[in-house]
Order: C-alpha cells, then structure tokens, then sequence
C-alpha cells in the first residue's frame, strides 16, 4: 500500500523551508533498500490483528499486495513527475478486494498500519543520518495522515463502485434465472445448480407460483408485495400488468400463503396448486396464470386453482368453451336479455347454494317456487335436467364458458 507521496516532501521543504528535498529522498532510498523486511513487517502487523490463520496461499497474496503499494509509495517520493501511482494502485486495490469478497475495514486497517510502519522506518533512517532534521518530519506528520487518508479514499470509492456493479449484476442473473424457471426452462443443462446456488433454494421442496393482477386494482391502491416471514420466502418478479412470485413454502399450505396476501391484494390474483422440484415452477406459472383468468367478482378476489379446476378448465380451451357454451345455452337467446340474466343469476345462485331452491330464495328474495319454475325453464331451454348428472356437468361448465365470455374483452 502506498503511504508517502510528494505532498508530503513539498509540505516539508515548503512549510519550513530549511530542509532539502535531498534529505527525505536519501532516506527513502535507504527504505527501498529494505523494502522487503518493511513488507514482511507490515504483513506481521496486519496478521497480528486477527483471530483466524491464514493459508499461506492468502499470505503470499497479502505480502505482494504490500510489497506493491509500498513500492508505489517510495515511487511517488522518488518520481514525483510521474502523478499519483498511489492512488491509483489503492484504486486497484479497493476493486480487488471487493471482487474477493474481502471487508472494506480490513482494507482500511491495512493502510493504517503502512502508513504507522513506513512512517516509523522513515524517522528511523532521518534519525541515523541526518538527526537534526528529525523536528521537521514530527512537525509534518499530518501531511503524511492525509496522504493515506487520500490513498483510504481512494481504495473505498472503488471498492464501493465494485460491489454495487457486482450486487448488480448478481442481481441481474437472480432475475435471468428466474424468469427462466418461470418459463418452464428449469430442464435446460446447468441451470438447477446455478438456481438452487443463486437463489438459495433447494432444488427439491414444496413451491407455488402467485400471479397478481396489477391492470384493475380496487380504488386505485397498489398491491404491496409481503417480505418474508412466517416460514414463507417470496421472489418477485414485475411484468407488464402483472407481478409474479416465486413462493417457498417450507411446511406452510396455500391457506396461511393466501392469508399473507389477502390484506395486500386489491383486486384479482391466482395462486397456483403446491409443485414440488424448481424444475416445475414453469408448469405452476401457467397454472396460476389460469387461476387468475377464473376471478370474476368486482372487488378483491384470489384464486385457488385447485378450488376452480372445472373454471380453468374451461378458461385453458376457449375455443372448446365458446361451443359448449353455444351448444348447451345457445337457447337462451331465444327469451330477452333481462329475463335471460335472471336465469343466469338463479341458476349460478342455486349451484353457489350446493342445489337449494330454499337458501337461493332467501338470497334472490324470491318465492321458493320462484326458483324452481325458473329452473325447469332453464332446463326446456338447454334440454338437460339438472337432476341428471352427466347433464348438471355440462350446464356447470357451459354457465362458466358463459361468465368467461361475457368478460372476455374483444381484441
């Protein structure tokens, strides 16, 4: 680490103006001379600050360090035509140890301690040969503080830059891994071990996938994404009208994951059924793509996809929807749009009310009866009998094709 530099020399002679340049550059002569031993003795001061034993492959790379910067110390002194290598070896320096993943205090500290040896050799040379001039280097240490103060900076300011580029680009490759996983990519050659080594996941363990809706959210507020917490972890990815979570469930079920989102969801989110390998991530982003496609409700809504398997079915074959739904409620058109929506509303009531012409009643606030003449309509107009089960499937599913169309937007 370079510790001395021309400002020191010019503050000397200029400030007192009784000493020779000459004089401080015999001497640091003399410390280039011994540039080793100083190197060895930096490294010791350095190491004896710490707990832990280093290899002597860290050892060997610690004493080059030194033994660089100290040179480049002596040269500044010797050369001061030829700028500040000082500076910009601490540059160096500072990204190096950032790239090691090395403590920026440790950093720190190493210059500390060359600027203290350096600077104790130095008045112990001035000492032997010229003592008289001893006063003038005690009166212009500060300069020599400041110099490495200079150097401590400059190390800092790059080894800061270094770790923002590299937690960037780490970053960066997060989120190129998982949107990979998230496109159904996790078979690709190499890529589990990099995920499970990026992420911090296992490549096997119990996964879900939320997507929500970020295009219509109630009352204008934005949904929040939760931290983690309570055994979950989430990864969050933003997409054009949606946000997209990567979940780690560890020994949590779906229920306490909704539970999370619940009070920071707005307006529609789907969740996908538990997978169980990373590799699989892909498969349950579609399936909690589709989840989101069944919400239907005005206000918040999340959902469940293994709770609207026969909705996403239909919703994943539109085509197949849109003739079913002809097929079974095409006749519908035959009665006027108001009473056609009444048939729609006391039919989907009546199967919400797991088939009770009593509780829908009480919730159309209608007659009993009301009910079920409208379903023997409903019946004379589709050709099915609700009774029958094969048909009360079909009716089911078109009445979905149906809802789904009808909020269907044109293209």
């Amino acid at each position: 680490m370079g510790v001395l530099t021309t400002a020191t020399v010019d503050a000397a002679v200029g400030t007192t103006g009784k000493v020779d340049r000459a004089i401080i550059q015999r001497a640091v002569r003399r410390l280039a001379e011994r540039l080793p031993h100083l190197t060895d003795r930096l490294v010791e001061e350095i190491l004896a600050g710490e707990s832990h034993e280093r290899s002597t492959e860290v050892r060997a790379d610690l004493w080059e360090m030194c033994h660089v910067g100290l040179a480049h110390g002596v040269e500044a002194i010797l050369h001061p035509d030829r700028g500040r290598p000082d500076l910009r070896w601490a540059a160096q320096l500072g990204r190096r140890r950032a790239e090691q993943g090395l403590p920026l205090d440790q950093l720190l500290r190493s210059y500390r301690l060359a600027g203290a040896v350096f600077w104790e050799n130095l008045v112990e040379i001035v000492s032997e040969e010229d003592p008289a001039h001893v006063p003038m280097l005690v009166r212009n240490a500060t300069q020599t503080w400041l110099t490495i103060d200079q150097q401590s900076t400059a190390a800092a300011e790059a080894y800061h830059r270094t770790e923002y580029d590299l937690q960037r680009r780490g970053e960066e490759r997060v989120q190129a891994v998982v949107d990979a996983l998230l496109e159904g990519r996790g078979t690709d050659p190499g890529l589990l071990p990099t995920a499970t080594r990026l992420l911090g996941l296992p490549a096997h363990g119990r996964y879900a996938v939320v997507v929500v809706d970020q295009g219509d959210v109630l009352d204008g507020r934005s949904f929040h994404r939760p931290g983690d917490g309570d055994g979950l972890r989430f990864i969050w990815r933003l997409r054009a009208d949606t946000q997209v979570a990567v979940v780690s469930l560890g020994s949590a079920d779906l229920t306490h994951l909704i539970e999370v989102l619940r009070p920071r969801v707005h307006g529609h989110a789907g969740v996908s059924p538990v997978v169980e390998s990373l590799t699989d991530l892909g498969k349950a982003r579609w399936l909690a793509g589709l989840a989101l496609r069944t919400c239907r409700a005005a206000g918040v809504e999340i959902a469940r996809l293994d709770r609207r398997l026969p909705d996403a079915l239909v919703a994943s074959q539109p085509e197949l929807a849109d003739r079913l739904g002809q097929g079974v409620l095409g006749p519908f058109s035959e009665v006027n749009a108001a009473f056609r929506d009444v048939l729609v509303e006391t039919l989907t009531t009546w199967l919400d009310c797991d088939g009770s012409a009593s509780r829908a009643a009480s919730r159309l606030y209608c007659h009993h009866n009301t009910v079920l003449n409208r379903l023997r309509r409903v019946e004379q107009l589709t050709g099915r009998s609700l009774n029958k089960p094969r048909d009360l499937v079909e009716v089911v599913l078109a009445l979905s094709a149906l809802k789904l169309a009808d909020e269907t937007p044109s293209p």
